[in-house]
């Protein structure tokens, strides 16, 4: 079945601003963020196009890092959301925790700095000596500015080796991840809850943004190797501007928003019967992007992820949306087993593999993601079926992919009429973008799916 868009689509390709984050959306949102989130006025407009009021509940199932959960409460509403990634349950968590006294969090930012940078100096890294006097005279640049030329890795600290095993090579240099386990150190060594907390997150997205060296277009990679960074001095900037934000939303501090760690196949297990109003969410589009492998610096930097095996068990709590992440126990196929659309995408995907001659292990497993995606997409509106209140509205931010052997995948009409064979009301599709596929430059639609759950 075929749904016209609610929206009329623009003739020409939408702007690609429209899924940045605008200026006066930032707050909250930056304090760490995927780089593949989708923007904060999307959430704004369905929230108003579906009426949500205060007392309502609105859920993010594949909440990331937060950017319905944050929006709503921004908006005064109360909100819900599931994750599996556990930087991202930790990430969402903290974005929507704003009980905390910001100018107490500033002056204890400062006081872990100085400790963290007293602890760098001692240890005489590189130019020792100078950092010392720096230090001895109190000037502002004694947070972390003090460069290592020609130095050594002798003697820094370092992850244990399987923890090294698990990062992208060269994503961290060495005399950085010695400065942020050292922070790190102070961090957790200080007395105050709220300061580990904030001061973890914070730490987070400085690894990705200002320490690392990682690059993101859209795909994680390595890019300008940094020898050295302002590790103190960019992790508390991140606490500044998290204490400023706490400050301008005080007033929405006490709005409900929970943060369960859950696999969205298993909504029903989470949450209480029929206590949402509202679904705003975009899951994992069925491509080659790894999630986990977006996030494995921080990850494993803060502990989150210690060994292959908790990877494995990460991986296992998602939708199998990429071949990195499919294991040969799975069953979610099941779900959707006689789906002509979907068994004709998955054919054509094996009969291009055949006929191009690619035989690696994760070409032979494109046709199969496939069929796992939209099946584990499937179990998610079954059981998600169980907490909807009747007349729940729903928005899905879906995209097409052409990733598997440039085979076509529709994805929003796909997981449109999986829901709709599952008791959904379609309500239509809007077209939220258009984006160039990186493989063939063709103009691929991002989309909104347009739901109702009529109840039983």
């Amino acid at each position: 079945m075929l749904w016209a868009d609610s929206n009329p689509a623009p003739a020409a390709p939408a702007a690609s601003g429209e899924n940045k984050l605008r200026p006066q959306d930032r707050a909250v949102h930056h304090w760490y963020r995927f780089v593949l989130s989708f923007p904060p006025h999307l959430v704004q407009n369905y929230l108003s196009r579906f009426g949500v009021e205060s007392g309502d509940t609105v859920l993010d199932p594949f909440c990331g890092t937060g950017t319905t959960l944050v929006e709503c409460k921004k908006q005064g509403v109360g909100s819900a959301g599931l994750e599996s990634n556990p930087i991202a349950h930790f990430a969402s968590a903290v974005k929507v925790d704003w009980l905390t006294c910001n100018k107490t969090l500033v002056s204890e930012a400062e006081q872990v700095a100085r400790a963290a940078t007293k602890r760098i100096v001692n240890e005489q890294v590189g130019c020792g000596g100078n950092a010392r006097l720096l230090e001895a005279e109190g000037k502002p640049s004694l947070f972390d500015e003090f460069a290592v030329a020609n130095g050594t890795d002798a003697g820094l600290r370092r992850l244990e080796p399987e923890q090294m095993k698990l990062l992208l090579k060269d994503s961290i240099s060495p005399l950085p991840l010695h400065k942020t386990l050292t922070l790190l150190e102070a961090i957790d060594g200080c007395s105050s809850p709220p300061l580990r907390k904030y001061g973890r997150l914070a730490l987070a997205n400085a690894l990705v943004q200002r320490i690392g060296n990682l690059k993101f277009g859209p795909e994680v990679g390595v890019g300008r190797i940094r020898g050295d960074a302002p590790v103190v001095e960019a992790w508390l900037a991140g606490m500044k501007t998290i204490a400023h934000d706490l400050a301008q939303f005080r007033h929405r501090s006490d709005v409900a928003s929970q943060v369960v760690k859950s696999d969205a196949r298993q909504a029903d297990e989470a949450l209480a019967p029929r206590s949402i109003d509202a679904v705003i969410t975009s899951p994992p589009y069925p491509n080659e992007k790894d999630y986990t492998r977006t996030t494995r610096l921080e990850s494993v930097v803060l502990g989150l992820v210690r060994s292959r095996a908790e990877l494995r068990q990460l991986k296992q709590g998602l939708v199998r949306s990429n071949t990195r992440g499919v294991y040969v126990a799975d069953t979610d196929d099941q779900a959707i087993a006689g789906n002509q659309a979907i068994d004709r995408i998955a054919e054509a995907i094996e009969q291009r593999r055949i006929e191009l001659g690619k035989t690696s292990g994760f070409e032979r497993q494109y046709a199969r993601v496939t069929r796992l995606y939209f099946g584990g997409m499937a179990q998610h509106f079954a059981s998600l079926r169980e907490v909807l209140k009747p007349g729940a509205k729903l928005a899905y931010v879906v995209g097409d992919q052409a990733s598997y052997l440039r085979v076509m995948i529709r994805t929003g009409q796909l997981l449109a009429e999986i829901a709709e064979s599952l008791g959904y009301r379609i309500l239509g599709i809007d077209l939220f973008r258009t984006r160039p596929s990186t493989v063939t430059g063709e103009q691929l639609r991002e989309e909104v799916i347009v739901m109702e759950w009529p109840g039983k």
